[in-house]
């Protein structure tokens, strides 16, 4: 079953499409877990507000997550000491346990049943070479206050060799927390409209005009941009500073006995591991960055799905899912203000696979700064900076990618014919001298697009194992006949 555990055991609320021009004094553009808690966070605060999707709510990253709610991004205390000093790396990790608190108490506050559960966080690895690496990252999580503690063993079905251990962790059902957050926005009056995507956000007088694709108009003071990837290019810039990661889930029943705490490998092709109660497992990994056309997308899942089999003999795949995150080039997600040149346009992206804690953070930085109080983690977070970037290798590799992407890959001759396309299958091709994007379903069917980015124009890759067109200089996805599925892009694909 091609769906989270998640979306297969609840129920998603409805709402309708914006249909009339509105007024308000905060616009959220993206209905995930960001906007959602942003909008919480500014209730009863005297503002009108509203929520707005291209989608239903919670219909993007949000429902396919695996639902860790951890301080510990990975092996990235000591990175973040070596680089940007103790001060930073320490606000970094309280502000993230701030995050497994605050969202504990939001569910008691409010009552939501969603299986919150406090529980270990183990990073692992099973080679000698990383060793080191644990031992480093216990020292620097000891050094700027955290609970960690090094082992040798772990409750895992094989052995490993060396393994941080974080206490006081955390684990929920995503979408009955976030279901249980829109009854509460419900019912304090702020406005919830699906199926709406904002293509433009426009300068006005005072404030912005927020502009969908129907041709309806929102007026705010405020807007925030919770869109996973900002929709807005500039000044911005954020797509010279980040890329897209995709990776893929499946959850099993091992038919075995589980423990409840969640684990993640240090090392590359990492695994994660993560109970749901006492009968399924997440299993997740097999990632790549997004449009990666030397990457067999077909053996994804069986990847998963094999390994699965060998620790778990017995094991049944119940249901399986991607997802895509926002890397930084620093490691380190951008929240806050989108420009100095826009001011009261704010921004969450970034987030290197951590949203549960990230999206809180992010809420509470932005409800702060548009009801003009002080945020200690603000800095830390800065959406507008550019330098010192602490990755050169990676934004390299980015800017190869855009200019071969751009220039390079738009003049080779691509490797298919038109009339050698099979069924159920597609990719850019050549037909009367023109490259085109083209697939064809089951039935013979033919779907023809111009394969270039509506973003920035980038060749798109084709993805056999989702029938989806991507692009591999920002992540911008695309169905088969050319519709948006993910930012940054906000236009369809030109279909020929």
């Amino acid at each position: 079953m091609d769906n989270s555990y998640w979306l297969e055991t609840t129920k998603r609320p409805q709402f309708e499409k914006l249909n009339k021009d509105i007024e308000v004094d905060v616009c959220i553009i993206g209905a995930g877990i960001t906007g959602i808690s942003t909008a919480y966070m500014l209730l009863n605060k005297g503002l009108k507000i509203c929520l707005i999707d291209k989608g239903e709510v919670c219909s993007g990253v949000t429902e396919n997550t695996t639902a860790k709610i951890t301080s510990q991004h990975g092996l990235i205390y000591d990175y973040l000491i070596k680089t940007f000093g103790k001060e930073y790396a320490q606000k970094y990790f309280e502000s993230n346990e701030e995050a497994i608190k605050g969202i504990k108490e939001i569910i008691k506050k409010e009552n939501i049943e969603c299986d919150f559960e406090r529980v270990e966080n183990y990073i692992y690895t099973c080679k000698d070479e990383y060793i080191q690496k644990i031992k480093d990252e216990v020292d620097a999580v000891r050094n700027i206050g955290g609970n960690a503690e090094f082992v040798e063993k772990s409750n895992l079905p094989f052995e490993i060799k060396a393994g941080i251990k974080l206490t006081n962790q955390a684990k929920f059902h995503p979408l009955k927390y976030l279901y249980g957050l829109v009854e509460v926005i419900k019912r304090n009056n702020i406005d919830i409209f699906t199926n709406s995507r904002v293509v433009e956000i426009k300068k006005k007088s005072e404030g912005y005009n927020v502009n969908t694709e129907d041709e309806k108009t929102i007026a705010a003071k405020y807007v925030v941009m919770s869109t996973h990837y900002p929709i807005k290019n500039f000044p911005g810039m954020h797509f010279l500073k980040m890329y897209q990661d995709r990776s893929y889930a499946i959850a099993i029943k091992p038919n075995k006995k589980l423990s409840k705490e969640i684990y993640i490998s240090a090392e590359s092709p990492v695994a994660s591991f993560r109970p749901i109660n006492d009968e399924f497992l997440i299993i997740g990994g097999a990632e790549h960055k997004t449009g990666e056309n030397s990457v067999d997308l077909d053996i994804s899942y069986k990847q998963l799905e094999t390994y699965a089999k060998e620790i778990y003999p017995k094991a049944e795949i119940e249901y399986r899912w991607a997802t895509q995150d926002c890397v930084s080039i620093d490691k380190v997600p951008y929240i806050g203000d989108f420009s100095n040149l826009m001011p009261n346009i704010y921004v969450a992206t970034g987030y290197k696979k951590w949203g549960m804690t990230t999206s809180y953070v992010a809420a509470k930085i932005i409800s702060d700064k548009i009801l003009k109080k002080e945020n200690e983690y603000e800095e830390i977070y800065k959406a507008t900076r550019f330098a010192p970037i602490g990755n050169y290798k990676e934004f390299g590799n980015m800017l190869k990618q855009t200019v071969y992407s751009l220039a390079i890959n738009k003049l080779k001759i691509p490797d298919t014919a038109f009339d050698e396309i099979e069924k159920n299958s597609g990719g850019v091709v050549e037909y009367k001298g023109k490259k085109i994007g083209a697939y064809k379903d089951e039935n013979g069917k033919l779907f023809i697009i111009e394969p270039y980015c509506a973003h920035l124009g980038c060749e798109l890759s084709w993805n056999n194992l989702e029938k989806t067109w991507d692009c591999p200089c920002h992540g911008s996805r695309y169905t088969y006949e050319g519709k948006v599925i993910t930012e940054p892009t906000v236009k369809d694909l030109k279909k020929l």
